[in-house]
Formats: C-alpha cells, sequence, structure tokens
C-alpha cells in the first residue's frame, strides 16, 4: 500500500469515528457537541473523499446509513421502510443542480414540487392498525428505532383514532415532534425556578422530553406534532398520484400539517419560497433550519428512486447557520445609557447567520458564571435574525488550564464611579448618573422632560446634537448656554435660540420634588421624589441622610434607600448638583415633616379635584403644593372630596361639586388654604 493511500485511510478513519462521535452526542444523547453547521462540514468532506476514492468506502461508513444506533433502555422498532434523511443544498447553485438533474432524469422541461418547511426536532414514525394508534418510535439509523409509544401518546397533537371511511388497515404516517417556541421559554423559566439545567434550544428539549422513560414527564412538557408523509400502507386508498394530495389526505384525517406547506414549478420557485420562508422564521411559532423540496408526483418520485441514503427526488435547502464556533479574545464591559454594565464577548471573527461577527452579548455577570465563559475559550455563538449574537455554550473539552473566570470591574470603565448591584436585579449599574459619559444623554433628556425641570423646546434630537458636539456634557452646562452655540447647530435659528435660552432661564425656578426627580435616580420616580421632598424639606439634608434614616421616609424600602445613598455618595454628582445651583437652579426648602405637621388641620389627609384653568397656576403646580403638604389630588368628585379647586371653564366636575355639597375654592381660596 503505497503512503498515499495510507495516508488517506487514517483520514477517513478520523473523520468517521468524529462523526460518529457527534452522531452519539445529537441523537442518543440529546447534547450535541458542536453546531449543526460544523457537523455538515465533516460529513460533506467524508462524502467527498469517499466519491473520490470509491474502494475506500466500508459499510460501517456513516454516509451508509442514517444517523445513531437506537438507545438500549427502549425496545426496538424495525421499519418497514427506510427512515432516510436527505441531501443538503447551502447555496443557490446546488438547488438549480436539483432541479437540472431531476429534469434530466425525467426526461421533462418543469418539474412540479411541494415544498414545506424543515422542522428542527425529532423525526418519528405513528403505526396506526385499523385507525388506531399502537405504536410509534423514533427514526434511530434509519432502518432500526426505539419504540416511545407510550410518549407519544402524551402528545395530544396526535390522534389516537383514525374516524374518516376507508382507513387503512395498516398507516404508518410519518413526521417530526417538536417544541413551540413559547413552550419552550415556559419550560427553560420552570428548569431555572426549580434550580435545574435549562435546555440549550427547543430540538435538545423536544428530543429529551421525548426519550423520557417515565411518559409523565413527557406529558408535563408540551410536545407538537407535525405529519410530513407516509411511510408503510396496507389495504387502503390512499392517494396515489401527488405528495401534495397525501399531505391533504393527512390534514383530513386530523394530523397536523404544516400550513406553509405549498406547491410550486420550476427552480426559480423554489427559490422564492426559500426567501418568503427566509423572511418569515422568526414570526413562525416553531424552529426551521431550512425548507425541504420533493418532487410532487408520486409516480416520478418512483421513477426516480434513492441512492444508499436518500432519495434522489428531494432535498433539504438549509438556511444560513445559526451556530458557529469560534473563540473568545476578550471580554469588555460596555456600559449603557441607563448605566447598565454588559459584559461582551470579543471572538475571532466568524460567519454566521449571514454577517459576520466580532462581538457577543453575554447580558450580565450572572449568564457569565452560569455558562463559564473565559477569555481563550472555544464557543459556540449563536445569531438568529435581527437579535444580537450571543454565546450559548462552551466547548470544555477544548478549554486551556491557563484560562482565569470573569470578574466583574468594582467601577465603571467610562468614569470610574461605583458600580453597584441591587439586591433581586441580575444587572449591575454604574452610580455616576449626572456625569458618566455614556449616559449623558439619557441623564439630561430625562432632566429637562415636563415633569422634571419642563424645559420647553429641549428635544431629543436637540440634545443629541449638543452632546455629540461637546456642547453640552451634564445638566448644569445647560445653564451656561448661550447663543452664538446653539446657533451653530443644524436647524436651530436664532428665533428658536432665543426661545430656548428663555425656556432654561424659566426651568431655574423649580420645586425640591421636580429636582429631585430630574436627577434621574435609579428606582426614585415622580412620586417617591414628592415624598422624599415633602420629608426633608431641604436638598442637603436629603443628601447627607443615612440609610437608617431614608428607610423612615413613607414608601422608600431598602432598594430605594441604597440607590439614593450610592447616587449621593458618587462626589461627581454632587459637583453636577452644586453645578446647578450656582446656576441659578432653586427651589423654596420647608422644614420637612415639621412643615407638614403645622399644616396638618388645613391640607394634610384632605382630598382635592382640580377641574378649569387657575389664572396663575398651572394644574401640575397646583398638584404638587397640595401633595408637598400631605393632601390628595384624584381626577374625579365623590361625596369623600373635601374641596373642589375652580378655575375658567370648569366642566362638569363643577356641576357635581354642587349637587354634592362639596367644598368649592377658587385659585385664591387654594392659596389662602396652602398657607
Amino acid at each position: 500500500m503505497n503512503k498515499k493511500i495510507e495516508a488517506i485511510q487514517q483520514q477517513l478513519q478520523k473523520l468517521r469515528q468524529q462523526i460518529e462521535h457527534h452522531n452519539y452526542q445529537y441523537y442518543v444523547l440529546d447534547n450535541p457537541a458542536i453546531p449543526d453547521v460544523e457537523y455538515d462540514r465533516l460529513f460533506r468532506e467524508l462524502q467527498q473523499i469517499e466519491r473520490d476514492y470509491p474502494r475506500l468506502i466500508t459499510s460501517e461508513s456513516p454516509t451508509q446509513r442514517v444517523g445513531a444506533a437506537p438507545l438500549n433502555t427502549f425496545s426496538q422498532v424495525v421499519h418497514e421502510v427506510p427512515m432516510l434523511s436527505l441531501d443538503n443544498a447551502f447555496d443557490e447553485e446546488k438547488v438549480a443542480s436539483f432541479d437540472r438533474r431531476i429534469r434530466e432524469g425525467l426526461s421533462v422541461p418543469v418539474v412540479e414540487y411541494a415544498v414545506e418547511p424543515k422542522f428542527d426536532g425529532l423525526a418519528v414514525s405513528l403505526r396506526y392498525e385499523q385507525g388506531k394508534f399502537k405504536t410509534g418510535s423514533t427514526r434511530g439509523d434509519g432502518y432500526t428505532g426505539e419504540d416511545i409509544t407510550q410518549n407519544l401518546r402524551t402528545i395530544k397533537s396526535i390522534p389516537l383514532c383514525l374516524s374518516a371511511k376507508d382507513v387503512p388497515t395498516l398507516l404508518e404516517v410519518r413526521g417530526e415532534v417538536l417544541m413551540m417556541k413559547a413552550d419552550f421559554q415556559h419550560l427553560n423559566q420552570s428548569q431555572r425556578d426549580k434550580g435545574e439545567k435549562a435546555f440549550a434550544n427547543p430540538r435538545n428539549a423536544a428530543a429529551g422530553s421525548l426519550r423520557q422513560l417515565d411518559s409523565k414527564v413527557t406529558a408535563t412538557r408540551h410536545l407538537t406534532f407535525f405529519a410530513y408523509g407516509i411511510g408503510w400502507v396496507e389495504d387502503g386508498g390512499i392517494p396515489k398520484v401527488k405528495h401534495s394530495d397525501i399531505m391533504d389526505y393527512l390534514l383530513s384525517l386530523h394530523f397536523p400539517v404544516a400550513k406553509e406547506c405549498a406547491v410550486v414549478t420550476g427552480s426559480d420557485a423554489l427559490l422564492a419560497y426559500y426567501h418568503d420562508i427566509g423572511t418569515k422564521r422568526e414570526s413562525l411559532p416553531y424552529e426551521i433550519d431550512g425548507v425541504v423540496y420533493k418532487v410532487n408526483a408520486l409516480a416520478q418520485q418512483e421513477k426516480l428512486g434513492y441512492v444508499s441514503r436518500a432519495p434522489r427526488f428531494a432535498l433539504a435547502h438549509k438556511f444560513p447557520a445559526q451556530e458557529m464556533v469560534t473563540k473568545v479574545l476578550g471580554i469588555d464591559v460596555q456600559v449603557g445609557r441607563t448605566g447598565t454594565l454588559t459584559p461582551v464577548a470579543r471572538l475571532e471573527p466568524v460567519f454566521v447567520g449571514g454577517v459576520t461577527v466580532t462581538n457577543a452579548t453575554l447580558h450580565n455577570i450572572d449568564e457569565v458564571q452560569r455558562k463559564d465563559v473565559r477569555v481563550g475559550d472555544t464557543v459556540i455563538v449563536r445569531r438568529a435574525g435581527d437579535v444580537i449574537p450571543e454565546v450559548v455554550s462552551v466547548m470544555q473539552t477544548q478549554r486551556s488550564a491557563q484560562t482565569e473566570p470573569f470578574v466583574m470591574p468594582e467601577n465603571c470603565p467610562v468614569c470610574g464611579a461605583k458600580a453597584a448591584r441591587l439586591s433581586g436585579e441580575a444587572a449591575v449599574r454604574c452610580t455616576g448618573g449626572l456625569f458618566c459619559p455614556a449616559q449623558q444623554k439619557q441623564a439630561i433628556i430625562h432632566f429637562s422632560a415636563r415633569r422634571a425641570m419642563d424645559i420647553d423646546g429641549l428635544g431629543d434630537k436637540l440634545i443629541e446634537q449638543l452632546v455629540d458636539h461637546s456642547v453640552v456634557r451634564t445638566s448644569a452646562d445647560l445653564y451656561k448656554l448661550g447663543v452664538t452655540a446653539l446657533v451653530n447647530l443644524e436647524r436651530l435659528a436664532e428665533k428658536s435660540a432665543n426661545n430656548l435660552l428663555a425656556a432654561i432661564e424659566k426651568s431655574k425656578q423649580t420645586t425640591l420634588a421636580r429636582f429631585i426627580y430630574a436627577l434621574g435616580i435609579r428606582n426614585v420616580g415622580e412620586t417617591t421624589a414628592k415624598a422624599l421632598a415633602s420629608y426633608y424639606g431641604g436638598l442637603d439634608r436629603l443628601m447627607d441622610a443615612d440609610l437608617e434614616d431614608l428607610q423612615l421616609v413613607p414608601d422608600v424600602g431598602p432598594i430605594v434607600a441604597q440607590s439614593l445613598a450610592d447616587f449621593f455618595a458618587q462626589p461627581h454628582n454632587r459637583e453636577v448638583i452644586e453645578q446647578l445651583r450656582l446656576a441659578g437652579v432653586s427651589w423654596e426648602e420647608q422644614d420637612g415633616m415639621s412643615a407638614i405637621a403645622t399644616e396638618v388641620t388645613a391640607v394634610s389627609g384632605k382630598t382635592f379635584v382640580l377641574t378649569g384653568t387657575l389664572p396663575s397656576m398651572s394644574r401640575e403646580t397646583a398638584k404638587e403644593e397640595i401633595e408637598t403638604r400631605g393632601g390628595k389630588v384624584v381626577g374625579s368628585v365623590s361625596k369623600k372630596t373635601n374641596y373642589v379647586v375652580v378655575g375658567t371653564d370648569p366642566g362638569s366636575k363643577y356641576d357635581k361639586a354642587l349637587s354634592l355639597g362639596v367644598t368649592i375654592l377658587d385659585e385664591a381660596g387654594l392659596k389662602d388654604l396652602l398657607q
């Protein structure tokens, strides 16, 4: 034997061993070690070598059979007609070649095809005798499968009896068992709630559920079945002209059939169907990894026949791989506009899901630790549609001993502020909200909003320009703006600039509650800001409060208190607040709870309704003044209402107040009550 043949035999042996190992991982253990695209590449490589050297083909080669041997924990079922797999196409050229071979083999100018989605589940065979479901099995190695009858009986979409007339004495229906996307999400959430391992994808979940020895477990997994053909039949009048007729026949027997099935003519129509299903893929309720083309005429199928492991009349056209293998070059931490720190894996460039991917999200520190992703690891990366690429899992067997676990930084990588994680939250956040460059735009947008500092005319796009041109870095810089800086911005004339400057000047006179809310402190909304203003009365007392004191404020618990303490503990946040005060931002301070106590008989505990337009104060301002003093403002008048404050054009609330005898106040009367 010459050295070249010897080397080729060694290469063949290695490939066969690899493929058999992955067959075992995928079909028997339901725990694939590599993504489908990597398996397909190995299989094509083996096929090509065997085509070049046919004398080296052996009966044990994976190309001579389908899948892997069945589990010995189930009894075995021999298929009357082998359950063969399909040849795969990964590009349009191979589809055109397939159509050309079909036309030449049939000596016809054009061919009609039945087309359908390629489910990403587990192929099964259902045997019906006298119209009753008797046995069900997996595909196994294509010739012998596993008897999983009891598990299949738990699937509600599989009919147990066929009630139609003239049902064959024996009918074998073939199809796919899978798990719907929504059911998969529910199952994984349940697994996590129980502290158990989550499934990698719906296919693994379906396969693992179907191979449970206890069918009661399978019954809880909400599996689904779709029929795609008939295997063996005896003594029955099934359709014998077209595959599409068989699908209609199965549908009439109450078997689920994918509604996306269709009939098309010619290779151009095949590709049009492929692209159409591709655009719908993410919106489908189940996972698919391609489409299947079958010659529709059954007589033509019979004429074309089979090769060793696949029919000549059918082809699976796969979508671009959604999972690929690559290496983690580094783990960076990005800071979002709301301050969330997100670990991101920097990857060796890899083509996945139709694009080249160099980064993949790791979501949060819990996910990094659960998957144990480290720099230098070989990982499986997934990208589906427009979803951000993510690291699915680590190939632990290829890990170097020198790798180290990832540690989340204690400080924000952008501004250096403390990175905090509140109890019950998955996210780690930067506490430098007012000055962190990563949060500039969001902080200023929130600061200037109507319910915060109410700077009229300062919209999101204008804020983006101000930040992008480095005109403004923090909210305090808004009060340093001049006409010259503004008119240089896009679409902002001198008149608009002057109007904006007037609105900024007007916003300087505000309330403590509005100012606290405008700071954008995590977990501090309008209601909490009002409670804090009422309790402390002054900003300095709030900023100097400790955790214990903060929790004395109504509706402020440990999480909110921690958010406040972390925010005011940052020197840069205090610096921005000081700049805002120096710029003239001010409010009327009070004595806090002692001030409320002196007014308890006038406003505290009383219910108000506001209606109409008041002469000198907005309805929002009136509401704040009432709530600051312990009153409550509601939207409708009832017997429990203490006061109705009336302006011009009051409407039906005024009439109802009169009919119920509720005390009516004008603006002057409200001011007297407040004072």
